[in-house]
């Protein structure tokens, strides 16, 4: 089963595709920043019933050209892996003609060592593709403690975190992090909510999880209660379209408007228990009182 703190690891370079640019400089390789990304499908899968999905697969348009950028989230050595890397890269390159990337990011020293190497594959008198990933890990990042840094770029901030989630460094560029968060205008507050998801999930389940935890609970709870109340009111109006199919009420797109477009949840939840006897969706809307509903 994947983890949460696995897809933390590549899901900040879809939440910010260029970060990859600035910190493939600290491997010692120039990319140019993006004009333009895109997303691409992550299922590698062929004709043939074996199941292949990169973590992250983004294309990567720069003003020196193109090229496709897999991300891999690794978080122990596997000696199945190398094989799978390979087929990646070789499908990439045939499915879309641009050169591919592959990046590795890893949690911890040991896994990011063994990632690093040069992975030859075919006999060993004479080796027909050598696999060289890049490889993040926690030397390849530094500690981001400052808390006017961190509002500089908090995608990397979040990356640094994560992958000295285990070191006693982690309190203080998580502090300076959520110092960096409160900062942000309400008009971040989307970005916010991402930006604090993938943290708790970067961390996993280490004593710096608990910190995060609580520094969101006191340094961040307009952004908290509003995105909780947010995602709360999209999980009800989602189960009241549900139950409202189930039971064949009829919807009309000005009622289904109406429930996506409500966001409290109070009165989502008021709506979802008339739904369970209502006969129409003048029985749900109906002022309280008129509902129709037995007392």
């Amino acid at each position: 089963m994947v983890s949460s703190s696995h897809e933390a690891l590549h899901r900040i370079f879809q939440q910010e595709p260029g970060l990859f640019s600035r910190v493939a400089r600290n491997l010692g390789v120039a990319f140019p920043p993006p004009v333009s990304t895109s997303e691409l499908s992550t299922d590698l899968t062929e004709i043939q019933p074996l199941w292949r999905r990169v973590d992250t697969l983004l294309r990567m348009d720069t003003e020196d050209g193109s090229f496709v950028l897999a991300v891999e989230s690794q978080s122990r050595p596997s000696a199945d892996k190398p094989a799978s890397w390979a087929y990646y890269l070789s499908h990439v390159y045939a499915k879309y003609g641009v050169p591919p990337v592959l990046l590795v990011v890893c949690p911890d020293r040991k896994t990011a060592a063994w990632a690093g190497r040069q992975f030859e594959i075919g006999p060993r008198q004479w080796p027909s593709l050598t696999l060289r990933p890049l490889v993040l890990g926690p030397d390849d990042v530094p500690v981001i403690d400052s808390p006017d840094e961190a509002a500089r770029d908090i995608p990397l901030t979040i990356l640094s975190a994560a992958l000295h989630r285990s070191e006693p460094a982690a309190d203080a560029i998580l502090n300076a992090l959520a110092k960096a968060l409160k900062g942000l205008s309400a008009d971040d507050e989307s970005s916010a909510g991402t930006f604090i998801e993938l943290m708790e999930q970067g961390l996993g389940t280490t004593r710096a999880a608990e910190l995060w935890r609580h520094l969101m609970a006191v340094d961040l709870s307009f952004f908290q209660s509003q995105t909780a109340q947010q995602l709360r009111a999209e999980g009800e109006a989602k189960a009241l379209l549900l139950l409202l199919g189930h039971r064949g009420v009829e919807v009309g797109e000005g009622d289904r408007e109406r429930i996506v477009g409500c966001g409290d949840p109070e009165v989502l939840d008021e709506w979802f228990k008339r739904a369970l006897t209502a006969g129409s969706m003048a029985e749900v809307f109906a002022p309280a009182g008129e509902s129709g509903l037995a007392d």
